[in-house]
């Protein structure tokens, strides 16, 4: 009876392990490749790469040769600066709202407020697209920013009502009970003990807001070209390698930030609520 429950544990182990494993690979094989291949001494993406070079780290730093790049950067950081601070406040807002909200009216608005992550990216780019149209709105940057906050809010919305939750209510009644209003009891006791839920919420928003196609891709102008629909371009074009060097400075930036943000609020922690 041990060795069949040992061999049926063993037989478990190894097929957990190679799905394990085989995830691994798909998930971080591809990050390799395009770091790999970002180094590389050749005027084409291939792989493997042909010697090594930091060639296209320098030409992309460039500032006359590399001027679309630089332009899509700016407009993309600042999309997402904006997009990332208002979702933060309307968020955080939403959160404190439908925590006090019980039974099913709580749970319809924390179903309105996450259905942007439900809905197809294409399908609400081009919904958005038609929308602003009807309005009378024409491409801009203020219309990717506001495409971009629908999308992005509900990260900032998980995270902090996650934190909600974990909040005891105990230490509120405290703070009435020693005569503390409600802004103050907001501002001394609650803010404090969610404030990771919140910086959390705002580097997620940030980071999904960086990465958006869909919405950029419908809302974006030759004037506000965005940084993912500009390296799309430049692939389907010329497979400039740049592409690959773009990509490799995007992984290292998002991988130290996460780092910083694990460190200082606990980033994964927050995301499984």
């Amino acid at each position: 009876m041990a060795r069949r429950r040992s061999a049926s544990e063993l037989s478990y182990g190894l097929v957990i392990g190679s799905l394990a494993a085989l995830a691994l690979v798909v998930l971080v094989g591809p990050i390799l490749i395009v770091l790999a291949t970002s180094f590389t001494d050749s005027r084409s993406i291939r792989f493997p790469p042909q010697g090594f070079s930091f060639r296209w780290y320098e030409l992309l730093l460039d500032e006359v040769r590399s001027r679309q790049i630089h332009r899509a950067v700016g407009n993309t950081l600042h999309v997402a600066v904006v997009a990332a601070g208002l979702a933060t406040l309307g968020g955080t807002a939403a959160a404190l709202g439908i925590s006090r909200v019980a039974g099913k009216a709580g749970r319809l608005a924390d179903a309105l407020f996450m259905s942007p992550l439900v809905l197809p990216g294409l399908a609400f780019g081009l919904a958005a697209l038609m929308y602003f149209t009807l309005l009378g709105f024409r491409p801009s940057l203020e219309l990717i920013i506001a495409g971009h906050l629908v999308v992005v809010t509900p990260f900032v919305l998980r995270t902090v009502g996650a934190s909600l939750s974990q909040l005891d209510p105990a230490l509120l009644d405290a703070s009435r009970s020693l005569g503390a209003g409600p802004v103050h009891t907001f501002r001394r006791v609650t803010l404090p003990l969610i404030a990771p839920g919140i910086a959390a919420g705002a580097f997620l928003a940030f980071m999904a807001s960086v990465d958006n196609v869909p919405v950029s891709l419908f809302l974006s102008s030759a004037r506000t070209d965005m940084l993912p629909i500009r390296m799309w371009g430049m692939m389907e074009s010329t497979l400039d390698v740049r592409v690959a060097a773009v990509s490799g400075t995007l992984i290292l930036v998002a991988f130290l930030l996460m780092l910083v943000m694990e460190r200082l609020t606990g980033l994964t922690r927050r995301m499984r609520g």
